[in-house]
């Protein structure tokens, strides 16, 4: 029963982590990705996004509760999963522990983010839009913490997606592996890339 209820708690961690949290991530950073056009082209597109219908429930239903499994679960499977790095170094042991490290650094980010803004927005009416973004990128601190954020919560979601694959089936051969591997390399390269020139529009 134990093992039943590990087998369905894993398969559902790994499928929450695609959907609909990789996905929310993917259009997070696409309407971010605005700012390189403009401060009004970002605020234009943040605004959209503020007045969708049913907005808080979806924000509930669709990512702060799938994301409160997905984060607990995970810290969990951090904390408990044994690596075989040190005795074997093959490549997806690197990675097996790199989703660890960045599953930890992207929660840290997250609360922060979601303070800073939805937080704010909610207790104190704090407007989200460009400026905000720009003054809480203007330290350098909070600048590198925002890059190290992003990269983290790619990597996380990138390789969280080539194991999703292998968790759910989808990949079974090594040389469908091999070809998930190329593809999921490439949303990380991306998306990062997309995180990173966002960051810098808003704060330069």
């Amino acid at each position: 029963m134990a093992d039943n209820k590990e087998f369905f708690n894993r398969r559902l961690h790994s499928f929450l982590g695609v959907f609909p949290i990789g996905l929310f991530l993917m259009q997070h950073l696409v309407v971010n990705h605005f700012a390189t056009y403009s401060p009004e082209a970002f605020n234009n597109a943040a605004h959209f996004m503020e007045n969708l219908p049913l907005r808080i429930l979806l924000e509930f239903g669709l990512i702060y509760i799938p994301l409160l499994f997905h984060a607990i679960y995970g810290i969990y499977i951090a904390f408990t999963a044994k690596s075989n790095l040190k005795r074997y170094g093959y490549f997806r042991n690197w990675m097996f522990m790199l989703q660890r490290v960045t599953g930890v650094l992207t929660l840290i980010f997250v609360v922060w983010h979601v303070w800073e803004t939805r937080l704010a927005y909610a207790i104190y009416g704090t407007e989200i839009n460009f400026d905000l973004m720009a003054d809480i990128l203007s330290s350098p601190f909070m600048f590198w913490f925002y890059i190290i954020g992003v990269i983290s919560a790619v990597f996380h979601f990138a390789n969280g997606l080539w194991s999703f694959c292998v968790t759910w089936g989808l990949t079974v051969t090594p040389k469908s592996q091999k070809f998930v591997t190329y593809v999921t390399l490439g949303v990380f390269v991306i998306f990062s890339y997309m995180g990173i020139a966002s960051l810098i529009s808003f704060a330069f």
